[in-house]
């Protein structure tokens, strides 16, 4: 059987979704495409190398590449849908698909780590002899497939959830093939089983790690909560600062998506006549010092809230 490690070797890159001068989901479907071609290739070699060595394991671990591959499939329909503009049923677009994909990417990621962290504790108790010199050849190649693509959502993953979901899932990928490698080769030199269940729970805390990070930022989004930089009472002081604008209140603040903040504030005006040369100030300075580009104000009078 193969080393628990390379349970992992197999789970590859999910989202895709980049941001440049160009269309940003094109040029991250793009690169998706070539990232599940390698993954497809990878998965015939280890089909190959699992009949030839007559390791099982290294079929069934093909089968788990293979649902990369269909994880793959799941991140371009989501680009797909997150292309589509607003309609009558989606009036703020579909962009929060690739949010939701991040989701599931996360999750999944998480999902990962407790079963290493379970093979790794269970390879302690019973410890199982590795089918080979096969195995960590395999490992090698999935290596280079996973650095390839690692390389094509690295660029974007620093502003995007839905592609720095996919660059962790490689990651861990590609320390799950050193870590077959390294496991493998000093098993097969020295005997030394232990270190394939040690290296196993160390990439279990790292992919861990990184999956409970993550998904915060993701459900914080998908529960419209106050983007991430903006305090609420700094925005309500700042608007009550503006020439015109008495109070302000009843403010919500939130993401539509990880591009484009929104606000919808009720503002009273201390002199009513002068609502669109407020309103022009109040949308202006929100644009340029909180990046909110969608916001709706409720104006009212001053006079009529002292009457109230």
């Amino acid at each position: 059987m193969s080393l628990p490690v390379s349970n992992l070797v197999e789970w590859g890159v999910n989202m895709g979704h980049g941001h440049s001068h160009g269309d940003p989901s094109e040029i991250g479907e793009k690169r998706l495409w070539w990232a599940v071609g390698a993954n497809i290739l990878l998965t015939v070699a280890q089909v190959i190398g699992g009949i030839i060595s007559g390791s099982l394991s290294l079929i069934a671990d093909a089968l788990h590449n293979f649902s990369d591959a269909a994880s793959l499939l799941i991140a371009l329909v989501a680009i797909r849908i997150g292309r589509k503009p607003p309609d009558q049923f989606k009036t703020f677009g579909y962009k929060r698909a690739e949010t939701i994909a991040a989701l599931i990417n996360l999750t999944t990621l998480i999902i990962i780590g407790l079963y290493l962290c379970y093979e790794a504790i269970m390879r302690f108790i019973t410890p199982e002899p590795i089918a080979g010199w096969t195995i960590v050849i395999v490992a090698g190649i999935a290596l280079v497939v996973d650095i390839f693509t690692a390389l094509l959502t690295y660029s974007q993953s620093k502003n995007s959830m839905n592609i720095r979901a996919a660059f962790l899932h490689n990651l861990t990928d590609a320390l799950a093939s050193v870590g077959v490698i390294i496991a493998g080769t000093l098993i097969l030199l020295y005997g030394w089983i232990w270190t394939d269940a040690a290296m196993t729970l160390l990439i279990a805390g790292y992919v861990l790690y990184h999956g409970i990070v993550e998904i915060p930022k993701v459900i914080h989004l998908l529960m419209e909560g106050t983007p991430e930089g903006i305090n609420l009472k700094d925005v309500v002081q700042s608007m009550e600062n503006i020439d015109g604008v008495n109070n302000v209140h009843h403010v919500h603040i939130w993401q539509i998506d990880e591009n484009r903040n929104a606000l919808e504030a009720h503002v009273v005006l201390s002199e009513v006549d002068r609502m669109e040369s407020v309103k022009a100030a109040v949308k202006s300075h929100l644009h340029d010092e909180y990046h909110i580009g969608h916001s709706t104000l409720e104006f009212e009078d001053e006079k009529c809230e002292n009457a109230h």
